[in-house]
């Protein structure tokens, strides 16, 4: 390392001048051709001053504050681990690349003034109406939605293709001979203080045009209503005193698919020997399912992990948005029937 010593030999003054001169010394009286030497001897040598060094050491470890905003209650979460994966996965990548990530909101109980100011960005998980980033964009510069890509042109999101996911469970089912396929599923909701929009999923609107398409939709076979354990239940145990069950039935949560299994238990129906099901989001109860579940991968933990690396991306400079859309997968286990 290039030391006061060396520049002051080349610069044939001493190195009490060097220093002086480096550090801007208003006091020393140097002519300014001496001046001008020693600052091209130091710049030939790379050298740089205490204090610019310790302003780069600084800049290198500056902590960036990041908070996560969410639509679901704490409850909802719990009962629905996609979400709750996708914001662990955000946490994971906070802490692997030293960020501080200890503000967290819930729009159902959270007051948009008290939103803490000094946050260098949010991570937006789920469907959140842009009237209310809006009202967070006063204070907070700095937005990734994951889960939801309201407007690619001015947000980064994170998101997955839903219908290339859809098509990988009813696709499965086709090839294992299936043909009347029934759906259980809830409705889509976007979020804004106190109230909910909601939607057509749209795992059920590519449900209902692949199914047309094939001449095989029949209304009687689709039952909806919220994404929870006890609604997949409440909504198959409809479907059951209904009659005339389908052959099998792509269900639009994990959670939701354990429920139908309880009812179809109850009435003694076997998975797959009765009905098959296949399912979506691959959590981790799937796999321990009283019928493991055949489900559609969605990489939630990437998710998460992948919206804080665009927020520091974002945080580092780059100023176009980024949309990003994660791979989904099929897992195959024993609820569709290709195991028997």
């Amino acid at each position: 390392m290039t030391t006061i010593k060396d520049i002051a030999d080349k610069s044939n003054v001493s190195p009490a001048t060097v220093s002086r001169v480096l550090n801007n010394d208003e006091s020393l009286s140097v002519a300014e051709e001496t001046r001008q030497r020693i600052l091209d001897v130091a710049n030939s040598l790379d050298y740089k001053t205490m204090s610019v060094r310790k302003k780069q050491i600084d800049k290198k470890n500056v902590t960036y504050k990041v908070g996560i905003f969410l639509c679901q209650s704490l409850e909802e979460e719990l009962s629905d681990p996609y979400f709750l994966s996708i914001r662990q996965g955000v946490e994971h990548q906070c802490k692997e690349l030293g960020m501080e990530c200890t503000e967290i909101y819930r729009i159902f109980n959270v007051e948009l003034s008290k939103i803490n100011e000094e946050l260098d960005g949010l991570i937006v998980i789920g469907k959140i109406d842009t009237e209310v980033i809006k009202q967070l964009s006063e204070k907070i510069k700095h937005f990734v939605y994951v889960d939801y890509s309201p407007n690619e042109h001015l947000y980064d999101s994170v998101t997955f293709d839903f219908k290339n996911a859809t098509n990988l469970a009813l696709d499965h089912l086709f090839q294992l001979g299936y043909k009347r396929i029934g759906y259980i599923g809830g409705h889509q909701a976007e979020h804004t203080k106190g109230m909910k929009r909601k939607f057509e999923d749209d795992r059920y609107i590519y449900y209902k045009q692949t199914m047309q398409q094939l001449n095989q939709y029949n209304p009687d076979h689709e039952f909806i209503g919220e994404f929870t354990m006890s609604e997949g239940y409440r909504l198959m145990t409809e479907a059951i005193q209904q009659g005339n069950l389908p052959e099998a039935f792509f269900i639009a949560s994990d959670p939701m698919a354990i429920g139908a299994l309880r009812a179809l238990q109850e009435r003694h129906i076997k998975v797959p020997d009765d009905i098959a099901i296949v399912s979506f989001d691959d959590v981790e109860m799937a796999k321990f399912a009283s019928c493991p579940l055949s489900t559609v991968h969605i990489p939630t933990e990437l998710m998460g992990r992948t919206g804080v690396k665009l927020l520091m991306d974002r945080l580092k400079g780059r100023e176009t948005p980024l949309k990003v859309t994660v791979p989904t997968s099929f897992v195959q286990r024993e609820s569709c029937g290709a195991n028997k």
